[in-house]
């Protein structure tokens, strides 16, 4: 099954077989009416539950509301007046129980007009009345004009929630001895995102570090926040530290970009749309921007810091007092050509956009007070992910450009296997295949995963939970006969150059103790095995900490943490990580991290 990507002009390239249906219920949900917004009024409150059960019509809710807002506008009104007229009453009888006469004037001062009365007294009563009713009216126009009165803040203020965390991170890398360290591990990242390498040439290409330890210090701060907008709608945004926009990782190594003390860059995280409707049992969520990985996976598959781009809808409904389920399903694109692309050539060539569509359905079960499973299917289909040999062409400088240059990963981590991009012909400007032979390289086969996800958390000794998480990927996509008569890379080690390449992953991992550290002294610790071959999952987005990141690897991960207050606590991991196929590759990371959230 294919999809094709629709023109411009068409609201989004979505698979009309897989994701029309979908559309067709979030539409007819955003047109539904949102929920009657909460008042502090409880008369307002108590006619638009009315309206929800049906006992009133809205138009009717409307013009009750409207009539007892009047009736309390005319009762502050008349309460007001009676007030003044208190007042003046006072003041009168004061007058009627003192003497008058004609006002003394001080020596030397102008007699007092005549008619004027001095009043020698005035009751305490009358004093604080009049105080009270000044006070009230200054304290009014003072509100209103927000110049007297501390606790006066802006409307978008009370709407805005601020968050954020810090990590400091000491991290070891270390490498035993055995690694193949001849050149078997191209650093393709590299390659791809400079100038094309020249496979002709007598020097080694980029190569990953497979044989000496490393230490480095990293520190990750992320801001974010959200405001309602009110009607449903919410939007979002967070800002994240990193040695550069990789999107599997906002960790800053101290020292490194640039060193010397140099300042560290910020980057736009996240920055989303969303809009929800609820009704009875049943909810939906259209999310655009950029935001959260909606699906529910491990990182064998997402790395937990990845942020998706796009449109998703999530729609989720009870079935019983027990059970509930999901559906998840969006468009994202993974690349967008450049506009000028080919920038050396006046004529242009063909955009190469990618795209992820996908779906996943799943249910959430408390099978009892002290047990809960959860499970997703999901279907993930990359478009035009995989590389494609170009038209071909002779390339002379490093500058030219190749009409598949863009069908390369524009970030990738290790383990994928890899074909030569340039379709080079020879010819006397190229010694005819011997020299200028300028390569990229792309990934050799498709992508479309499907995977299947599940966790099971035992209650029993709250606050002590034991969880057990699980997760299943094949890349159906996969072609081994395809693969190996292009591949440049995951070839066996006996010289015979036979692919040895993969296309399943999985992972089980067991955590117990505290689900959050919310208190000091809280605690888990945890324990995970994962095989990840060469081609289940596209190596630039899954996790970035185990074996450095990346596929092909297979190993254990050991974890604990330890709450030190309740927003700040300690966390240790270590990391064993062996390559599945091919060159032998083996590391091990230790991480001690201190994290604390605001």
């Amino acid at each position: 099954m294919n999809f094709r990507l629709l023109s411009s002009r068409q609201i989004f390239p979505l698979r009309p077989l897989l994701l029309a249906p979908l559309f067709a219920v979030a539409l007819s949900a955003l047109a539904a009416d949102a929920p009657a917004p909460r008042s502090p009024n409880v008369t307002v409150n108590l006619i638009n539950r009315m309206v929800e059960r049906n006992l009133l019509s809205a138009t009717d809710a409307a013009e009750l509301i409207q009539q007892a807002e009047a009736d309390a506008a005319t009762a502050r009104a008349e309460a007001a007046v009676a007030q003044a007229d208190a007042i003046r009453l006072a003041v009168a009888q004061a007058l009627a129980a003192q003497p008058t006469s004609p006002a003394a004037s001080p020596p030397g001062s102008a007699p007092a007009p005549d008619g004027t009365v001095r009043v020698t007294y005035v009751p305490e009563i009358v004093k604080t009345q009049i105080r009270d009713q000044l006070k009230a009216e200054v304290m009014a126009q003072a509100r209103e004009e927000h110049w007297a009165d501390p606790r006066s803040v802006p409307d978008w203020v009370t709407r805005l929630s601020l968050s954020g965390d810090f990590r400091l991170r000491y991290e070891g890398l270390y490498y035993p001895s055995g690694n193949d360290n001849t050149g078997a591990f191209p650093n393709f990242n590299a390659i791809n995102s400079g100038n094309p390498f020249d496979v002709s040439g007598s020097v080694f290409s980029p190569q990953l570090n497979v044989d000496k330890a490393r230490s480095r210090e990293r520190l990750r701060l992320r801001l974010g926040g959200e405001v309602q907008l009110g009607d449903g709608y919410t939007s979002g945004f967070r800002v994240a530290t990193g040695d550069s926009s990789t999107p599997v990782s906002a960790n800053q190594s101290l020292g490194a970009s640039g060193g010397n003390f140099s300042k560290y860059a910020i980057w736009l995280d996240r920055a989303f749309l969303k809009y929800e409707a609820n009704v009875a049992d049943a909810s939906l969520a259209a999310t655009f921007g950029r935001f959260e990985n909606p699906f529910f996976a491990t990182d064998i598959i997402w790395d937990n810091n990845l942020g998706f781009d796009g449109l998703v809808l999530r729609g989720t409904a009870g079935v019983k007092d027990d059970v509930s389920v999901f559906l998840t399903t969006g468009a994202f694109p993974v690349f967008n050509t450049d506009l000028n692309f080919a920038t050396t050539q006046p004529a242009k060539f063909r955009s190469t956009d990618k795209w992820l569509y996908a779906i996943q359905t799943g249910t959430d079960w408390k099978i009892h007070d002290d047990v809960r499973f959860k499970a997703g299917l999901a279907y993930y289909d990359f478009q035009a992910i995989e590389g494609r040999l170009s038209t071909p062409f002779t390339p002379i400088t490093a500058s030219d450009q190749g009409d598949t240059d863009g069908t390369r990963p524009s970030f990738a981590q290790k383990g994928n296997t890899y074909m030569a991009l340039r379709n080079i012909t020879p010819s006397a400007l190229n010694g005819f295949g011997t020299t200028n032979q300028f390569q990229y390289f792309g990934l050799a086969t498709p992508f479309r995963d499907l995977a299947l996800t599940a966790r099971l958390d035992f209650n029993r000794y709250a606050p002590v939970q034991v969880s057990l998480t699980g997760e299943f990927i094949k890349n159906i996509a996969f072609d081994r006969t395809a693969i190996a008569a292009k591949a440049v890379n995951n070839l066996g080690p006996d010289g015979a150059g036979n692919f040895v390449g993969g296309d399943i992953a999985w992972t089980l991992g067991l955590k117990v103790g505290h689900a959050a550290l919310e208190q000091r002294g809280d605690w888990n610790v945890g324990l995970g095995y994962r095989h990840v071959e060469s081609d289940a999952v596209v190596d630039g987005f899954n996790d970035s900490d185990f074996g450095g990141g990346g596929t092909n690897l297979q190993g254990f991960t050991l974890a604990g943490a330890l709450a030190l207050s309740p927003r700040v606590w300690l966390v240790a991991r270590w990391l064993s990580a062996d390559s599945i196929a091919g060159p032998r590759f083996k590391n091990d990371i230790f991480q001690l991290d201190l994290n604390a959230k605001f």
